[in-house]
């Protein structure tokens, strides 16, 4: 029996977010970014080039899984990766 390699449904714009991810110094939010998407993508039968473009960003790095996950935990207590800043409000709201 051979396996088929799937396309992820979220291909596309995960592409263009590990495109946008810097070569080095990641803010929280490319972190967060990394661990979201390693998880998204870990077991997952296809996208071989984005599983193997998200390990060389962890050796970049140089993060562990485990490391990054601790990370993100810490991260994600704070609850600020995600949220817009008061700055970022319109105007007439």
């Amino acid at each position: 029996m051979t396996t088929q390699d799937q396309q992820h449904p979220q291909y596309r714009g995960d592409r263009a977010t590990i495109d946008s991810l810097p070569a080095g110094n990641p803010t929280d939010y490319h972190l967060a970014e990394l661990a979201r998407l390693k998880i998204r993508y870990q077991g997952f039968p296809g996208a071989r080039d984005i599983q193997q473009d998200l390990d060389q960003i962890m050796q970049k790095w140089q993060l562990t899984e485990a490391d990054l996950y601790a990370r993100t935990r810490e991260i994600h207590a704070k609850g600020q990766v995600y949220r817009k800043s008061a700055q970022d409000q319109e105007d007439w709201l």
